[in-house]
């Protein structure tokens, strides 16, 4: 049995793990809260986005006589080069949340491999960006402290040269996935094609448009959306996935405290059995030496 000052430093030890682990949890529940309002914002922003979208795409497809939408809207099933743009955080004590994404990244890549097709990799976080570079991967892009702070700027810029590749038919398909917030309980992988964008997803209906502008400017102003569409959804997909993080984090920071409390118990229960066994032991030298006298 280990002495006394060994198991009283254990339980010193482990006592300001648990008061770490307990403010790692408040800090996380504080950013929590923020990046849960911004994440609802950006929802209903990409929400209105992809109906506005929907709606200038339906009535350009009408004006044109070969309802030719450019290479944004046609879709292919064959694709011969495919970037995969992913989100892991920056730091770990997370519990599974990055190796989720790391997973379901590889998995796409054998799928898409097994097709034929090339796989490009374009990265935001250190994590993904450590694990790839070990397994001797190439990155054709990496972006470290994007995946902390988002912003819409730093999201276009990261995007921008996907989508010039994708423009220029360097690539056929960009394919966007992170881990995202679901509840305060729960996290959840999404994988979404950003280019080509599909149009089937949302509802175009024969009613007015809600937009005020002359056929002539149809096909420029396609243009600029899509540009503020898939910018928009590179960036909530990083607020998504920084509040997933954070949920992430604070669930692991939550275990975390509850087993250094169990720990502490254990050790305490221990400690006070060696404590005994030293008393008496004690003891029994000390009647052992007055029976000696006798």
């Amino acid at each position: 049995m280990a002495n006394l000052k060994e198991i009283k430093l254990k339980i010193g030890s482990v006592k300001n793990t648990e008061k770490t682990t307990k403010a790692m949890k408040l800090v996380s529940s504080a950013k929590l809260t923020r990046t849960r309002q911004l994440s609802e914002q950006s929802r209903s922003y990409a929400i209105k986005i992809n109906e506005v979208l929907s709606d200038i795409a339906a009535r350009v497809s009408k004006v044109q006589e070969d309802g030719n939408l450019g290479r944004a809207f046609v879709q292919n099933e064959n694709p011969k080069t495919v970037d995969i743009v992913f989100v892991t955080a920056d730091k770990g004590l997370c519990g599974g949340f990055n190796m989720n994404t790391i997973k379901t990244v590889n998995k796409l890549i054998s799928e898409y491999e097994s097709k034929g097709s090339k796989v490009r990799l374009r990265a935001a976080g250190r994590k993904g960006i450590d694990f790839f570079t070990f397994q001797g991967q190439t990155l054709e892009q990496k972006a470290i402290e994007l995946s902390s702070a988002p912003s819409y700027e730093k999201a276009a810029e990261f995007i921008k040269e996907s989508v010039e590749d994708f423009k220029n038919e360097l690539t056929d398909k960009v394919i966007i996935v992170y881990n995202g917030f679901l509840n305060m309980l729960t996290q959840e992988m999404r994988v979404r094609e950003l280019l080509p964008i599909s149009l089937e997803k949302v509802e175009i209906t024969e009613a007015t448009s809600m937009l005020n502008i002359e056929p002539d400017d149809d096909d420029e102003v396609l243009r600029e959306l899509t540009d503020k569409y898939i910018d928009f959804n590179m960036y909530y997909a990083l607020i998504d996935s920084l509040a997933a993080e954070h949920s992430a984090r604070m669930q692991a920071m939550e275990a975390a405290t509850k087993n250094a409390k169990e720990k502490v118990n254990s050790l305490t229960v221990e400690y006070n059995k060696a404590r005994q066994a030293a008393i008496t032991t004690e003891l029994i030298e000390i009647i052992s030496g007055v029976e000696a006298l006798k």
